[in-house]
């Protein structure tokens, strides 16, 4: 969980900006009030009473002897207020200290219990993440078992729930089987395969394990066609997800297509200033996003853009900018992207996947560590994505392998497997 933070300026973040002024300018007028009314800030006591520092405060905060206290005009808000503050310096993250040193400060009443409101809803929120941490291994191991045992229910029911899993699972093996029989030394020496082996090598045995079959089906899925309804039962569940991810896969392939090209004509020095790169990320981001509608028209706003952002970025630098004839060919191969066929697109994209592979064989730890250096300019947005899909994968993985080693073992003839069931690798 995160804290909330509403746009300044966006209609929901004025509304609860002027509810929360509301309260609290009520609440100093009440104290302000002669006698002071107390009755706001004994609800907001209570209310920190019943909070997850309930039974620390339990003696302190005695709501019947504070509302005597009230009637009689001798209730110490700031007394209360010192005591709660001590309180959740002893409670608090270490990541809120600073927060509530600042409180200590603040001397107005009012300001102080709103600033104590707002620490006291991130410490709860730190006790809700810490308490979702603690609980995440029984949690992912009770929600594999209950999966599979509603999945096997409606299995029992419906004997044919496994047919489109199935020829989605002989898919893969075709993709990865066919390559190999019509020449066994071209995918052993393929660098699509490189981060399947230990060694870079294979052999009649290694190729395809099953493994390697259901890798290259959840590969797939970042390509389906979503006309196509004969999606796998088994993962239909993250249909949506999945079909965001390979959204997300085609935008970063673009996304790096263009900065390798921007690169290649202005040089070195120039992509070496992380905001220059960061710029151009903008702009292409926001020039792309209807690439699929329109790709020309997208494309032609990019390579003009980008080549102006090129030339202004070297002038500045006090290098030599871009003459008419660069800029023609830099422009050019920017709005040559827009074919499927375009050798930088198609070397991207190559790329992108093998490092998604190598997510899901290797894990993500080591793929991190062995980060492909031509994908360092989409680094974080490859990661991001790497971590949603090597996450919603290995959960798949933990809940189905039991149907998957089933289905393949009639798919892959047994002196080709070299493993009996699907097991995770991470």
């Amino acid at each position: 969980m995160e804290e909330s933070i509403l746009p300044p300026n966006s209609l929901e973040g004025r509304f609860v900006e002027t509810m929360y002024n509301a309260f609290w300018d009520h609440l100093k007028e009440q104290l302000l009030s002669t006698p002071p009314n107390f009755t706001c800030a004994l609800e907001l006591l209570r209310e920190v009473k019943e909070n997850r520092l309930k039974n620390e405060i339990e003696e302190a905060l005695d709501m019947d002897l504070l509302k005597q206290e009230a009637e009689h005009g001798a209730l110490d808000v700031p007394h209360l207020s010192n005591y709660i503050l001590n309180l959740m310096t002893l409670l608090c993250a270490p990541v809120r200290d600073e927060a509530v040193k600042k409180l200590e400060s603040i001397k107005d009443p009012v300001q102080l219990l709103r600033g104590i409101f707002h620490v006291l809803g991130l410490m709860k929120m730190d006790m809700v993440n810490y308490t979702i941490q603690s609980l995440r291994p029984y949690l992912q191991e009770h929600s594999t078992q209950y999966e599979r045992a509603k999945f096997q229910e409606l299995l029992d029911k419906q004997p044919n729930l496994l047919d489109h899993t199935t020829k989605w699972l002989t898919k893969a093996a075709e993709d990865l089987i066919t390559p190999y029989l019509s020449s066994p030394d071209l995918l052993s020496s393929s660098s699509s395969m490189a981060c399947s082996f230990p060694n870079g090598e294979a052999n009649d045995s290694d190729l395809p394990s099953p493994t390697m079959v259901l890798y290259q089906g959840y590969l797939n899925l970042l390509l389906w066609d979503p006309e196509n309804e004969e999606f796998p039962e088994t993962l239909l569940m993250d249909r949506i997800r999945l079909q965001e991810m390979g959204s997300h896969l085609h935008q970063l392939t673009i996304l790096a297509s263009v900065l390798v090209v921007a690169r290649s004509f202005s040089g070195k020095v120039l992509f070496s200033s992380p905001e220059f790169v960061d710029k151009l990320k903008c702009i292409t981001k926001a020039l792309t996003e209807e690439f699929n509608s329109r790709p020309e028209d997208a494309m032609l706003s990019v390579s003009e853009q980008v080549s102006q952002e090129i030339h202004h970025g070297l002038k500045d630098m006090g290098l030599t900018a871009l003459s008419s004839e660069n800029t023609t060919s830099l422009m050019g191969q920017l709005q040559n992207i827009t074919k499927k066929e375009n050798c930088v697109r198609s070397i991207i994209d190559q790329q992108i996947r093998l490092f998604l592979k190598c997510c899901l064989v290797r894990g993500m730890q080591h793929s991190l560590l062995h980060f492909p250096g031509s994908l360092i300019l989409i680094e974080g947005e490859l990661v991001e994505l790497g971590w949603k899909f090597f996450n919603l994968m290995r959960h798949n993985q933990q809940v189905f392998s039991p149907y998957y080693a089933e289905i393949l073992k009639n798919i892959i003839p047994p002196a080709q497997a070299r493993e009996t069931e699907v097991k995770p690798s991470w």
